[in-house]
């Protein structure tokens, strides 16, 4: 065999010469190999993996591959006349052989962590892939005294970071209640210092955790919308943007040169500098349409970064995904939106409501909603959820200071989601219809502290706890209380309610009863 061959199989199969060599250079080491496994170690797409597989006609038993002594020792002839490949460096690979107990303690998380939802455009991370990203940040950064923020974080980056670095705090923001619950879970079993926020970054970032990381990290939907969102949202968090750096997992496939075009430009648009791209840098379990792996941005902001967030971030609708409800937007109709309202007199609109119903009445936009108290107090709320925004309804709900708040969604709702919100509301649903109508103050004195926490969502939560401990236990100063609080809920300092992740929601009962014990 000829170089000849090795250049007609590439045009065969529709790629470059370099992804025929490092697919074949493999192959012909003469051991099994799975499609999947092919993918992620060249990152190479799957149809041209598969269309070099049809032309050279490997030996098959089940889903494996090899090929037969035969062709391997021809192929390896071929292969050395060819010029010695020379993929580029990895910046990390030196420092891989130091760290494998956390490699295996990895593999562990990784493997019990919540499976992937593909509504969410969940793809997961090697652990390695994990690991190495920790191992980039204290290679690239000086992390002493630095923070850092995960933008979404499926793949639990936060905790190989924390594993490696315990003296860098980490947050991470997630719009998936499963996934925020299994961080904090492993996070306060290895006592690692990590956070958990919920956000859908759509409505915001969570406001404890504006300007204050230096060093952000996402790997967020692969469209241009989803891009741009979760990293303006992540330059929101910098608290220096002179000095912070996003870094960004992107990958497409090089069939597809114009989406990673599209995505380009959105982050031309945020003027964001492109400091350095590590090729193929992450590597997963799936997206095998792009090689099952992605490239490793780092992005420096300049001066003109936050007012382009500013005026784009805002503009980009509930379609950032590329699978489920949240691909589509949606509306309710007129009709829908009357029938639903019937009978109910409210006075005020939250979300996106037909322009035509009620007309006079004001509107405020969901983001608005959870960012500020609205002004005026309103005894009857309506609020549209869209399609795909379903797991803000526990926030949207809090955020309302009314007796009565009807909710529309687009696609009827399980209880399950809304039990944190009993201390505050009893609710019923129709369909797709939710009326949260809020129950009396409670007697009960721990059973006020939580109210009290929850009626005042836009708050700190530590504030309002420690001002209801003082006044149930007149000797405590600012200080006792805030120790006491934070010895039982280390988790809600410096957040909101609205920002609490539901299983922490959960836990306060439990915590301002243990509070009220100690003082």
């Amino acid at each position: 065999m000829d170089l000849d061959v090795l250049t007609a199989l590439a045009e065969a199969s529709g790629a470059d010469p370099m992804q025929v060599h490092t697919v074949l250079a493999l192959l012909a080491e003469g051991a099994w190999w799975t499609q999947p496994d092919l993918i992620r170690e060249t990152a190479t797409p799957r149809r041209t993996v598969e269309a070099l597989l049809r032309e050279i006609a490997p030996e098959r038993a089940g889903d494996r591959f090899r090929l037969s002594g035969d062709q391997a020792a021809s192929y390896r002839k071929a292969l050395d006349q060819a010029r010695p490949l020379a993929p580029p460096a990895d910046p990390v690979a030196h420092l891989l052989a130091e760290h494998a107990e956390i490699l295996d303690r990895l593999e562990d998380l990784v493997a019990g962590g919540p499976r992937a939802r593909q509504a969410l455009d969940h793809v997961a991370a090697t652990p390695e892939t994990v690991l190495r990203r920790a191992l980039l940040l204290g290679a690239r950064f000086h992390l002493a005294g630095a923070r850092v923020l995960c933008v979404g974080d499926h793949d639990l980056t936060s905790l190989a970071i924390a594993m490696i670095h315990p003296e860098t705090p980490v947050t991470v923001v997630d719009i998936d209640e499963r996934i925020l619950a299994y961080i904090d879970e492993q996070a306060e079993r290895l006592g690692l210092d990590v956070r958990t926020r919920w956000a859908d970054l759509r409505l915001g970032l969570p406001g404890s955790v504006h300007g204050e990381a230096d060093l952000v990290i996402t790997d967020p939907p692969y469209t241009p919308e989803g891009v741009g969102l979760f990293v303006g949202r992540g330059v929101e968090g910098l608290r220096d943007p002179d000095r912070g750096r996003v870094l960004l997992a992107y990958g497409a496939s090089d069939r597809t040169p114009m989406l990673a075009l599209k995505v380009q430009r959105q982050l031309q648009d945020l003027n964001l500098v492109y400091e350095a791209i590590y090729p193929d840098f992450n590597r997963y379990f799936g997206a095998e349409a792009i090689g099952s792996a992605a490239d490793l941005y780092v992005l420096r902001p300049t001066s003109k970064t936050r007012p382009a967030v500013a005026a784009q971030v805002e503009r980009i609708g509930t379609t950032i995904y590329t699978h489920g409800a949240q691909s589509v937007e949606a509306r309710a109709d007129t009709e829908v939106a009357e029938t639903a309202l019937a009978g109910f007199e409210p006075g005020l609109l939250v979300g996106d409501w037909p322009k035509a119903l009620l007309p006079k009445l004001p509107r405020v936009r969901p983001s608005t909603w959870l960012a500020k108290p609205y002004a005026a107090a309103q005894s009857r709320v309506a609020v549209l959820v869209p399609a795909g925004m379903e797991a803000a309804l526990p926030r949207l709900l809090l955020a309302a200071r009314a007796e009565h708040v009807r909710v529309i969604t687009a696609a009827p709702l399980t209880g399950s989601s809304l039990r944190p919100l009993s201390p505050v509301y009893d609710i019923s649903s129709s369909g797709t219809t939710i009326d949260a109508v809020r129950k009396p103050f409670p007697q009960e004195q721990a059973a006020g502290i939580v109210r009290q926490i929850l009626d005042k969502a836009h708050g700190k939560v530590v504030n309002t706890w420690r001002e209801a401990l003082i006044r149930a236990n007149g000797d405590l100063t600012k200080r006792q209380a805030r120790d006491i609080i934070l010895n039982h809920a280390p988790w809600a300092e410096g957040c909101t309610p609205l920002e609490l992740p539901a299983h922490r929601l959960t836990q306060l009962p439990a915590a301002v009863n243990a509070s009220l014990g100690d003082s």
